[in-house]
């Protein structure tokens, strides 16, 4: 395990330290509000990176909520319409949506692109943030609450954007690719309260750099691309297991709609229901794992206990009539509980200095695996049905299982390796 240096190690905002135990000369005292080391501040910082992904959440769900609306007025497959996540990942919700209105397919793909080199580098910006003002443990639980707000936005993207997209249609007296369009346009209206949300922070971040001197904190130490071959393999196996996880997860939400309509005979509305399950129970239950995470600690054990119910929920959905609603409940608890475990985990086995090309190099990894695998879920949908596609998944999973029993195996056996605190 990489081992951080007296001044990475050091937290940005230590309660309660003197200004000159960190090597800056004493300051004026400011009202808990505006005091960057005071938790009221920090507090409205750790608001402010919640609502940052809330917009870029709404709307990169559209495909799923618009499932059948966009199959039927773009008059394409299960293959073509998973290319509409593939190319987020690949990496403006307002070019998306004019292809609609324009009847466009291609341009509909390349604004999921261009929204995803946003949504993706946001999301990198947003875990750097939170190692940035918070430490240790804390971070738990702030990176339960981001994901938190972050699934309110999916969930209510789940359950509106139909209902949206039926107003506009009653609006112009028909359906059609110019009212699929106007419906996108009204969502993307949610990206600019994240917009603000963002200016906010920035503001603020660039504020307690000068308050509290952050430039004058020397660690001899340079950020660069180059920082990837020091990476240890405890880091590198993070992101398989990363990348194994959410493969069998976004692919399976962007095609889960037709899926309870065909095998369950759900209603459109039904189905959106069920389909965003998983985005309303990790919204109020990854603060709450958050917590247990930081009390307990374990977090491999953690994501171990998420690895196996989520490889439960989707052999249930696979091989079962069972209602649903219990498949889809465990794989949101599962979510929930994977997200708060394993981000934070990054912070453990990397330098301070490293941390932001570590999370995104990891995000890059993700998206990666996204992008191929929503592609090859649309072919095999297309080709060989829901139950092969499930299978998939579970083999996806399976995959993760491996890597991570491995991983606790040979972290045993070579101490030198070990994830320190995440197995204590």
């Amino acid at each position: 395990m990489a081992v951080l240096d007296a001044d990475e190690a050091a937290a940005l905002l230590d309660e309660g330290a003197p200004a000159e135990e960190h090597g800056r000369p004493a300051r004026k005292p400011l009202s808990a509000c505006c005091d960057p080391e005071h938790l009221a501040h920090r507090l409205l910082v750790l608001a402010l990176m919640c609502f940052l992904g809330f917009g870029s959440c709404f709307c990169y769900d559209n495909p799923a909520a618009l499932q059948t609306q966009v199959q039927r007025d773009m008059k394409i497959n299960t293959a073509n319409f998973m290319q509409l996540y593939a190319w987020y990942s690949w990496p403006n919700v307002v070019i998306f949506a004019v292809g609609a209105i324009c009847n466009t397919f291609w341009l509909m793909e390349f604004g999921r692109f261009v929204f995803g080199i946003g949504g993706e580098s946001l999301a990198v910006a947003q875990n750097t943030y939170a190692v940035s003002w918070f430490k240790g443990k804390e971070l738990n639980l702030v990176f339960g609450l981001q994901l938190s707000m972050a699934r309110i936005g999916s969930t209510v993207n789940m359950n509106i954007m139909g209902w949206v997209y039926s107003r506009v249609q009653d609006l112009l007296g028909s359906a059609g690719y110019t009212t699929l369009g106007i419906a996108l346009l009204i969502g993307g209206v949610t990206c600019i309260f994240s917009l603000v949300s963002a200016l906010i922070l920035g503001y603020l971040d660039k504020r307690a750099e000068k308050i509290l001197c952050k430039e004058q904190k020397k660690t001899g130490e340079v950020i660069k691309l180059t920082d990837v071959k020091d990476f240890s393999l405890s880091l590198w196996l993070i992101f398989i297991i990363c990348v194994c996880y959410y493969v069998a997860i976004f692919p399976f939400i962007g095609l889960g709609k037709v899926f309870f309509i065909e095998k369950f005979k759900f209603s459109s509305q039904e189905a959106s229901a069920i389909n965003s399950i998983v985005y309303v129970i990790s919204a109020p239950m990854s603060p709450v794992f958050g917590l247990l995470v930081d009390k307990v600690g374990r977090n491999i054990t953690w994501v171990l206990c998420a690895v196996v119910t989520t490889l439960v929920s989707h052999n249930m959905l696979a091989f079962t009539y069972w209602n649903p609603w219990v498949a889809m409940s465990l794989l949101g608890v599962s979510y929930s509980l994977l997200a708060c475990a394993l981000w934070p985990m990054v912070a453990f086995v990397v330098p301070e200095h490293q941390l932001g090309t570590a999370y995104g190099f990891m995000q890059s990894i993700q998206n990666l695996g996204l992008g191929v695998i929503s592609i090859a879920a649309g072919m095999i949908l297309d080709s060989r049905g829901y139950l092969i596609l499930e299978i998939f998944f579970s083999a996806c999973v399976c995959c993760k299982y491996l890597c991570l029993t491995w991983r606790k195996e040979y972290s045993h056996a070579r101490p030198e390796y070990a994830l320190g605190a995440c197995f204590s």
